[in-house]
């Protein structure tokens, strides 16, 4: 019997046009059919947002076949992330037939620690992962336009054998983070707790010419991760960090704590 090929959905937060959302689909077209759904514009921390309040928009940018014989289809979309994994969900595929795995990514950006709150990125991991998609979120720590994806090509083969043969519980999705630095020196894969950190100074003041106030998103990260346990300190250690995350975020152990303490 002809083995089925895997169906594969790509989104990410930095747009379509992104080189990491380009080296995605290349990548991911060697193990099976593409159907890349991404941003027209940058999305880049709108983490589970929606798009409610203007008519969405989806382009087709090409459609082909691969020399290896997957078909790779490509469009951009007026919405967020999570609307980009809606659309996907609505237009290609259904609950009864999902993808076999969902890629976010590849980000240009680290998504570590307090940064995967705010990440478009993992709000469509996230999404998928409601699905039930098998989904992982890809993130490189750099913020360069034309950032060396070397890391990701090399490690993700061994990666997703792992993730197939011992998938994640449902529910369950990954945070995969790579250094920026080149193959040759990262030293490994890691498991790692999402590391504790937070931004300060985070709008910046200006004037207009005409001497009124406006703001600009800066910031700067502070790190509280003293046990150096956390998946930003790994990674600048030089290894690749997995985290699992979970859509619920119930924490059970704080509902028994306060049951005992609290009174009704």
């Amino acid at each position: 019997m002809q083995k089925k090929k895997l169906e594969i959905l790509i989104t990410n937060d930095d747009g379509y046009h992104s080189k990491g959302f380009k080296t995605a689909v290349e990548i991911f077209s060697k193990y099976g059919n593409v159907t890349a759904i991404a941003p027209r514009d940058s999305q880049s921390g709108k983490s589970a947002s929606l798009t409610m309040d203007v008519p969405l928009w989806l382009k087709k940018i090409h459609e082909k076949t691969a020399s290896n014989g997957n078909s790779i289809r490509i469009y951009s979309f007026t919405g967020a992330p999570v609307d980009c994994i809606k659309m996907a969900m609505n237009k290609f595929f259904d609950i009864k037939h999902l993808p076999d795995l969902l890629i976010s990514g590849i980000n240009h950006g680290s998504n570590a620690s307090v940064a995967a709150v705010y990440s478009g990125t993992l709000g469509a991991t996230k999404e998928g992962t409601i699905y039930g998609i098998p989904s992982i979120g890809l993130s490189i720590n750099t913020h360069k336009v034309n950032a060396n994806f070397a890391p990701v090509k090399k490690y993700i083969d061994v990666i997703l054998k792992n993730f197939f043969a011992c998938p994640p519980v449902p529910g369950t999705y990954l945070n995969i983070n790579f250094p920026d630095i080149p193959v040759g020196k990262i030293k490994g894969i890691k498991f790692a707790e999402s590391g504790n950190g937070m931004w300060l100074d985070e709008l910046n003041s200006y004037k207009t010419p005409q001497g009124k106030e406006y703001f600009w998103t800066s910031g700067e990260f502070h790190d509280k991760d003293i046990s150096k346990a956390g998946d930003h300190a790994i990674v600048e250690a030089g290894y690749i960090a997995i985290t699992p995350h979970k859509v619920n975020n119930t924490d059970y152990e704080e509902i028994k704590r306060l049951l005992s303490k609290w009174k009704f």
